[in-house]
């Protein structure tokens, strides 16, 4: 991850509650931004994305956006994933240097001393939907979410508390997963 990403870094100032509430608004304004450059929804479509993402309760399960626009314009279940692979292609199609699409990472083993020890990180993947998919202890770690944007947010903020905790730089890789991938590491990581 580069330090010059599209995507703004959140204070660590902030309380844990307040960093993902702050990680969740910034998702949802880049996110929005991203689909309107993309024509990937309409303004009606984006309001209605926007209300029914923020009028979630404390104890609501987290939501992505890319899938959640693919439901909100009526998508069958049968179609999801190819509708949620167009989506977030479009994403990424406006956003520079956006995470690859892997298709192998609900193959990977997941990273339970890692979540262990920041149980802060934790709670922030499961808040965006981007489980870390990988974590080779500080040096490597890699993470991934159908939204590209959250993706790189979640980089990030493994990026900053690694590096504050051990005053370290990890290689730090966020991809773009399949839907497929993203339910079953949803699953296995967070219960969902």
């Amino acid at each position: 991850m580069s330090e010059h990403a599209p995507v703004s870094a959140v204070d660590s100032t902030h309380g844990q509650g307040g960093e993902i509430a702050e990680c969740l608004k910034e998702c949802l304004e880049h996110t929005v931004e991203a689909f309107s450059r993309a024509k990937l929804a309409t303004g009606e479509e984006i309001q209605r994305l926007r209300t029914r993402f923020t009028s979630r309760q404390a104890d609501d399960p987290p939501i992505d956006l890319v899938e959640l626009l693919a439901r909100l314009q009526g998508t069958e279940e049968e179609r999801l994933g190819i509708e949620v692979a167009r989506i977030s292609a479009g994403v990424a199609s406006v956003i520079p240097q956006a995470p690859p699409l892997i298709p192998f990472a609900g193959k990977l083993m997941a990273p339970s001393a890692f979540y262990e020890a920041y149980t802060q990180l934790h709670e922030l993947s499961k808040a965006l939907l981007s489980p870390v998919i990988y974590a080779e202890d500080t040096d490597a770690i890699g993470t991934g979410a159908l939204n590209p944007i959250a993706s790189m947010i979640m980089g990030h903020r493994i990026l900053a508390s690694v590096n504050r905790r051990f005053a370290i730089r990890p290689f730090v890789t966020a991809v773009r997963l399949d839907y497929e991938s993203w339910a079953f590491l949803s699953r296995k990581h967070f219960g969902l």
